[in-house]
């Protein structure tokens, strides 16, 4: 059986160019020695038309076919000179007429015999200019009569209609209707003179049909889905056309469809659904079975996986059928719970690999039973679940990564097939009732199962935590993201953080705080100051019921520390004012001066209170620096340091074309890790005992390489690695829990006294695992256990 394929191209959206008047008749090029135009007509579903469809007819008036592959029908405004194109593919024999198709209107009734190229191009009905050309570039020509005609490669020119600005000689002079289109002469009269050739009258377009059209390359037949789909990342069959392909519709979408064999074969590792992609709203509904003519195309973006499709599809109903959707999890195909990919792609391993596994279930229709949420519905309408199985798991329902685990058992159920705000609004621990279906894609690095139909939510229950209320002899501190707030940030926004301050961390002493921005937010000025924003956030603590705070802070150089473009976001520090917690002011503190250690009255002291670390150090480049500030509690010196380091944009994603992933990101976060510890050892060396505390957003794995530089010398330690590994996080993303905020103390503030431990540490749960969240970061606190200190030597704050 020959298989023929017609060509469906779009058009280059155009705009007239005004001129005035037309310029002196010149000479045409020599009349065409074979292809003309013979029929235009713009008029196509306006009023009064029965054609629904705007056409340009050509003939061949030659005595050999002409094979017009490449060459283009073009279009421009009566007085334009910018041109839309719609490119030619086919043959013309001698003495045929040669159908291309153009815009539809709103009305007519009566269809174009089938054109034998289609494009989109909206004519006008009235008057305006139509070339041939022998190649498919736009032209630029038309402000003058016989401009285009000069042009070698403009086959043929007609200027139709009235005050049209370039012509064969003349345009054809009289303005076209609904009912009217301008006809050449039969048998092709071709004299360059456009008034002389055509005349106007009733449409009659013919197509050539069959006999034009030239074969396409030779397709491939009797393949089936999980033939082309291959035990493989990528299709065997990339790039060749393939024949009659047989499937039952599983899912639709706006310019695509899904279809997957109801006979599959005994292979797990070939997937049976794949991805038809028609550009255009597909005819077709769920449940149809149809049969597909297109080309195998691996499609994806630059760092990601590719996806199976078949393009430029010819559909063939052939009646109806059904496919039951493939179980995922206990009872059927169980994901890896480990390894996302242990051998750089160079192998396919379903059973064992992540990626492999969902890439053998591409296409298909699938199923989750009671899955549950381990990540809370973000903006974009993706929900991350696991199934039975899964681990290991939070304290609180989610799944906790580990050095060489990253969960690939995690779903991401996306709402593209059931729209904007279908997806249920879930929290970690909560569990979607019974059977979700939908179809398994891929997207923006990671795979995903478009839901076809909202989920069932129940409630697992997750509250709030609320942090144990601290001795009066203990110094609390607490590190918190705000997520972008500025002063003009929605008064909610407010209310729900100072109610975190308030209630679940219980108005801790200290209170560093992360991503504040200045006083007109997003807004691109050369405004830097924050004071509005702090003063907002402590007026609403206390409208919260919480106690009166104070500030310090420092503002960055206008766009120099990275964040939300404007804002200029920056780390800063809380304190209150009704408990024994002094500030220690030491003036010259400025966006580039640096902190740095020295002795002031016997005592170790900062040279500057409020100061930046390094600020002038390329590693804070683009980056938020760290800002060091030297308390006093019961007489003792604390130095505090808060840190915002350098974001993780840009890493390669967990499931993308690079294995392993590359975090190219970390090499800053090395070198800022490099130069806060620094200061600490600084402080050591000054004062073994030196009490330091370094908080705040590293955007670091508490096992990762920052980590282990910021704890490289001991005058440091980590205390989110002495909770259990099931509460090691302060951060969900794509429904892995994660530590991404971090405390870490001097040994001084390690010790404890008579077998009690100095410190008492909590990551507060209150954002990261739920969908109405102030801010994507959980807050920490830590307790420390301060001795009072007597005598002349202490502290004064």
């Amino acid at each position: 059986m020959r298989h023929r394929i017609r060509a469906v191209l779009s058009t280059a959206a155009a705009a007239a160019l005004a001129v005035t008047g037309l310029a002196v008749a010149t000479p045409a090029q020599a009349v065409s020695p074979d292809v003309v135009v013979s029929e235009v007509y713009g008029g196509g579903g306006n009023s009064g038309a029965e054609l629904k469809q705007d056409f340009v007819e050509l003939y061949n008036a030659g005595a050999a076919e002409v094979d017009v592959t490449g060459w283009s029908v073009q279009y421009a405004s009566a007085s334009g000179t910018s041109w839309q194109v719609t490119e030619l593919a086919g043959v013309i024999p001698a003495g045929r007429a040669f159908l291309v198709g153009q815009s539809f209107g709103s009305g007519g009734t009566v269809d174009l015999p089938t054109p034998d190229i289609t494009g989109t191009i909206a004519m006008s009905g009235s008057s305006g200019k139509v070339a041939l050309v022998t190649n498919s570039t736009a032209l630029s020509c038309g402000a003058t009569i016989g401009s285009c005609s000069a042009i070698p490669t403009v086959r043929d020119l007609v200027g139709y209609g009235t005050g049209t600005s370039d012509a064969e000689t003349a345009p054809t002079g009289t303005a076209l209707t609904s009912t009217t289109s301008a006809s050449r002469a039969p048998a092709g009269t071709d004299t360059d003179n456009n008034s002389t050739d055509f005349t106007t009258g009733a449409p009659s377009p013919t197509a050539c049909g069959e006999d034009c059209v030239v074969a396409g390359p030779p397709g491939i037949e009797g393949l089936f889905i999980h033939d082309i789909q291959g035990a493989a990342q990528t299709s065997p069959y990339d790039g060749e056309l393939v024949l009659d392909v047989p499937g039952v519709v599983t899912a639709v979408a706006s310019n695509r469809f899904w279809m997957q064999d109801p006979a599959p074969d005994s292979d797990p590792a070939t997937s049976e659904g794949i991805l038809v992609f028609t550009g255009s709203t597909p005819t077709v509904l769920v449940g149809d079975s149809v049969e597909v003519t297109g080309t195998v195309d691996e499609f994806g973006f630059s760092g990601e996986l590719t996806t199976t499709e078949l393009v430029s599809p010819t559909v063939t109903p052939v009646g109806t059928g059904s496919v039951p959707p493939t179980l995922i999890g206990p009872g059927g195909r169980v994901p890896p719970t480990v390894v996302i990919d242990d051998d750089q792609l160079s192998s396919f391993d379903p059973r064992t690999d992540g990626i492999d596994f969902y890439e053998s279930l591409e296409g298909m229709l699938v199923q989750v039973v009671d899955a549950q949420v381990v990540g809370p519905t973000n903006r974009f309408g993706e929900l991350p679940v696991v199934t039975a199985g899964a681990g290991p798991r939070t304290t609180r329902g989610g799944v906790v990564i580990r050095p060489n685990d990253f969960n690939p058992e995690r779903i991401i159920l996306d709402d593209a097939l059931i729209g904007a705000g279908a997806m249920p609004a879930a929290t970690v621990r909560d569990v979607l009732s019974g059977a979700t279906v939908g179809v398994m894609d891929y997207s923006f690095g990671n795979f995903k199962f478009l839901a076809t139909a909202p989920p069932a939510l129940a409630s697992g229950g997750l509250q709030r935590e609320v942090t144990p209320t601290a001795g009066a002899a203990q110094l609390t501190v607490a590190t918190m993201n705000v997520e972008n707030l500025a002063a003009t940030s929605d008064p909610a926004k407010f209310a729900q953080l100072a109610d975190i301050v308030v209630d679940n961390l219980r108005s801790p002493d200290v209170l560093a705080v992360e991503e504040i921005q200045d006083n007109d937010g997003p807004t691109n000025s050369d405004v830097t100051d924050a004071s509005l924003t702090f003063e907002m956030f402590i007026a609403a603590i206390v409208a919260e019921g919480g106690p009166a705070y104070d500030y310090r802070q420092i503002n960055p150089e206008e766009d120099q520390d990275g964040g939300q473009p404007g804002g200029n976001i920056r780390v800063g520090f809380l304190f209150r004012t009704d408990r024994p917690i002094g500030f220690v002011d030491r003036p010259g503190g400025d966006a580039t001066t640096p902190v740095e250690v020295t002795t002031i009255g016997g005592r170790t002291a900062l040279t500057i209170s409020p100061g930046r670390i390094a600020p002038n150090d390329p590693a804070w480049d683009d980056s938020r620096k760290p800002l060091a500030g030297e308390f006093t509690f019961r007489g003792q010196t604390i130095f505090i340091v808060a840190n915002h380091f350098n974001s993780k944009g840009g890493d390669d994603p967990l499931f993308g074309s690079t294995q392993p992933p590359v975090r190219s990101s970390e090499d800053q976060r090395h070198r800022q890790a490099d130069l806060v510890r620094s200061l600490a050892d600084d402080l050591l060396a000054s004062d073994p005992r030196a009490r330091v505390v370094v908080t705040g957003d590293i955007n670091d794995f508490q096992f990762s390489e920052t980590m282990r530089i910021l704890e490289s010398t001991g005058s440091l330690a980590n205390l989110i690695s002495t909770l259990p590994v099931a509460e090691q996080y302060t951060y969900v993303f794509e429904g892995n829990s994660q530590a991404l905020d971090h405390t870490l103390l001097s040994p001084e503030l390690q010790r404890g006294r008579f077998g009690r431990p100095g410190f008492s540490y909590d990551v507060v749960h209150v954002n990261a695992e739920f969908p109405d969240q102030a801010s994507d970061h959980d807050p920490q606190v830590v307790k420390l256990t301060i001795q009072s200190c007597f005598g002349r030597n202490c502290a004064r704050g």
